[in-house]
């Protein structure tokens, strides 16, 4: 068996939760790789709407097997509040749920070091959700890292020293007053209630389930373009959140990755600081942001909004190897005259088509155009169904890509998913 890859293609808020939701049926086992709660994952079905921030979006499923892998930084105190939301919804987690000991817990004094590192960079801030993500992977790469194998061991000495260690990094940069003693009491109440659960060596159980014939998915989270190698640094998280990262962030060798399904919205969304060459600053970007109600689901941030941008997701197909791909909120576009789609950059007078090493400055998006469908299309069943208008801008897209769009959301219930012909031979 092969595992199969879910990825968001642009600055993350694709849409990533609500198609696993909806693939999760195909497969037996869910599992995230990278990231942690400064993810929020949207999913809505039945009248209800769940964010889930480390829990992977498979757990709504029956009897699947949800993985949290390696390559994942855990707050026990978030994960606790989410998870047990999630148990008093009627959601059952404790059979379904499995942690590797290998993913890195993010600490209390790791919070007090996030917002301390963005308050020392002035107005070079990167913009972090503050969830402490960065200084956890940077303990990780230091080797200074404390992972959840590690609450079964000597726990309370190897929490102290990296407290300790902490706090003299905290005081260097004259960063206070804090409540660190607040802060601690739900996290040691969540680092007990990850006690509950099935602590596994996750590359051996992903291995074996596939040695059994189970169909595996990996659930990306955040998007390609904030991958820490190939995103626009220093604008990226602290992770690799392209398809490589699945390999490393679960211990799957890579000549078992299967279909790479790249998520994208049909226009372009960012929240936080960094390098946005289609934004718009007009009533068009106001538009966008109010029909997608575009507003993060962890931090309520607004995002950023624009034209979708087929300079960076040609990129993101290319560093990801994407063979399916799939197109978000097409609904929030259901009203526009003309729709436009930047297929080059103008970088010093001169017009490129690729992914440069820097876009943080003097980059101008050359732009097609192409006519509105003017439909709304929320209530549609079948492709069958779509406007001449739409299947005009899916073709060209396609034809951008290199990819064939085998799914398109036109709302954000379950229901709203619609799984385009595809002719594989």
């Amino acid at each position: 068996m092969k595992v199969d890859v879910l990825l968001g293609l642009q600055w993350g808020d694709e849409g990533k939760g609500k198609v696993v939701d909806v693939l999760t049926p195909r497969y037996d086992v869910v599992a995230r790789f990278q990231g942690g709660p400064n993810a929020g994952h949207t999913l809505e079905f039945a009248g209800q709407k769940y964010v889930l921030r480390s829990i992977p979006s498979g757990i709504f499923q029956g009897d699947k097997v949800n993985l949290i892998g390696n390559g994942v930084v855990l707050d026990p105190a978030l994960f606790k509040a989410e998870a047990e939301a999630l148990e008093a919804s009627g959601h059952p987690l404790k059979e379904r749920l499995h942690i590797s000991k290998k993913a890195h817990l993010i600490l209390p004094t790791h919070r007090l070091l996030d917002a301390a590192y963005e308050m020392a960079k002035g107005d070079a801030k990167v913009g972090t959700t503050g969830k402490g993500i960065g200084p956890t992977y940077t303990d990780k790469v230091s080797r200074n890292g404390l992972r959840v194998g590690d609450i079964l061991h000597n726990f309370e000495a190897k929490y102290e020293a990296a407290k300790k260690r902490h706090i003299d990094i905290l005081k260097s940069l004259d960063y206070g007053p804090y409540d660190l003693e607040g802060m601690e009491k739900a996290w040691l109440e969540g680092i007990e209630y990850l006690k509950q659960f099935h602590l596994v060596d996750s590359e051996h159980e992903v291995n074996r389930l596939l040695d059994e014939g189970k169909s595996v998915l990996c659930e990306g989270a955040q998007g390609t373009m904030l991958d820490v190698d190939f995103g626009s640094y220093p604008f990226v998280t602290s992770s690799n959140t392209i398809c490589a990262g699945a390999c490393t962030g679960l211990g799957v060798a890579p000549n078992k990755i299967g279909e790479v399904y790249g998520i994208f919205k049909a226009y372009c969304t960012r929240v936080g600081a960094g390098p946005f060459p289609t934004e718009l600053f007009d009533e068009t970007g106001e538009k966008m942001c109010a029909l997608g109600h575009e507003y993060g689901a962890v931090t309520g941030r607004k995002r950023r909004c624009g034209w979708i941008d087929l300079v960076a997701l040609k990129y993101a197909v290319m560093v990801d190897g994407v063979t399916k791909l799939i197109m978000m909120k097409s609904d929030v576009l259901d009203t526009f005259e003309t729709i436009k789609a930047c297929v080059a950059y103008k970088i010093d007078g001169e017009e490129v088509d690729y992914f440069p090493f820097d876009i943080s400055e003097g980059v101008e998006p050359v732009y097609a155009e192409l006519p509105g469908w003017k439909t709304d299309m929320t209530g549609m069943q079948s492709e069958d169904e779509f406007p001449e208008e739409f299947n005009a801008y899916l073709s060209f897209l396609e034809d951008q890509l290199g990819v064939p769009i085998k799914f398109v959301s036109i709302g954000p219930d379950r229901e709203q998913t619609i799984e385009r012909y595809i002719d594989e031979a």
